[in-house]
């Protein structure tokens, strides 16, 4: 997939075309790229149009946090087959495009477009004037096809980044991962901590998640650990970590069953899969010692009788 900045050099002459965040790449999110993607076959490149920064970050409208940071976002629309995303700059001069002239001179002048498909929620342009609608009412004029794809729903609820981010700001990972068809995870480099866990006989790895990466509430989670393509279960504790800056960050801190190799410096993913219990403060160590124990053995119990696949799956 070839990443677009500037619309002055397009290397292709026909495109479907797919507009938003893509926050997530949740369900409802792969139903669209789907019916892009299918237009391949029509000989249509597969393009996602996307601001840098989104909307509602440049205008304080949302928290901050992603669902996705944006190297991860990239890998999963390639892997969706999406040929190439424009990550437009988004500021005040490209907030105050009209809607008709983005549609007339950025997706059919510039980029091509012959087909695009779009939520009914759709919204582009100046205020967000453009729509679903404009788009239908345009479609015979520039001369290219309109879909409009429903709203994905799961369990009675509509499916959106909004509803997901709201899920996992309450711990409910099972919703969070239902509604994103795959594991919420967390990606980083192992990095050295107080090594407080070699001594209780559970050697942890920890990860200094991205800045941008949204995470669940402080506390512990049963996870699943993928280390150089192998899954491993684990249990992780999500919480304040100090930096050798002195600085204090949100850290994950990862127990891996069946584990005990040195990978200081590599890139481990942590699939987070069910919250066990919040944060604690514990009166002596001794104290944080039977817990820490207590949180082994639950984790094992949970594997055991969720029946999730083994330690040392491949993926």
């Amino acid at each position: 997939m070839e990443i677009i900045r500037d619309l002055n050099h397009i290397p292709f002459t026909q495109s479907a075309v797919a507009i938003g965040k893509f926050d997530g790449v949740h369900r409802g999110h792969r139903k669209i790229l789907r019916a892009v993607t299918s237009e391949k076959e029509r000989g249509l490149s597969a393009v996602v149009f996307s601001f840098d920064p989104s909307p509602g970050v440049f205008f304080g409208a949302v928290e901050p946090g992603e669902l996705l940071t944006g190297e991860e976002k990239r890998q999963m629309l390639q892997e969706a087959g999406v040929d190439y995303l424009v990550e437009f700059p988004f500021n005040r001069e490209s907030a105050a495009i009209p809607a008709s002239v983005f549609l007339k001179d950025i997706l059919c002048d510039k980029l091509h477009m012959r087909f695009i498909a779009a939520g009914p929620d759709v919204s582009f342009g100046d205020r967000g004037a453009g729509n679903a609608e404009l788009l239908a009412e345009c479609a015979a004029t520039y001369g290219y096809r309109l879909s409009v794809i429903g709203k994905e729903m799961r369990q009675g609820r509509v499916i959106s980044s909004t509803a997901i981010r709201q899920l996992l700001r309450q711990a409910r990972l099972p919703e969070v991962n239902d509604m994103l068809g795959y594991r919420y995870s967390v990606t980083g480099e192992v990095v050295h901590g107080a090594h407080l866990g070699t001594g209780f006989d559970m050697p942890t790895l920890n990860l200094l998640p991205p800045e941008e990466k949204l995470l669940p509430p402080k506390g512990v989670y049963y996870s699943d650990t993928v280390i150089d393509g192998v899954r491993y279960h684990s249990i992780s504790n999500i919480g304040v970590k100090p930096t050798v800056t002195g600085d204090r960050v949100m850290g994950v801190e990862t127990y891996v069953y069946d584990f005990a190799q040195d990978i200081y410096g590599r890139s481990v993913t942590v699939e987070l899969l069910e919250f066990e219990r919040p944060e604690q403060r514990f009166a002596s160590v001794d104290a944080l010692k039977e817990q820490l124990a207590r949180d082994k053995k639950l984790g094992a119990d949970f594997f055991r009788q969720n029946r999730i696949p083994g330690t040392k799956e491949s993926i």
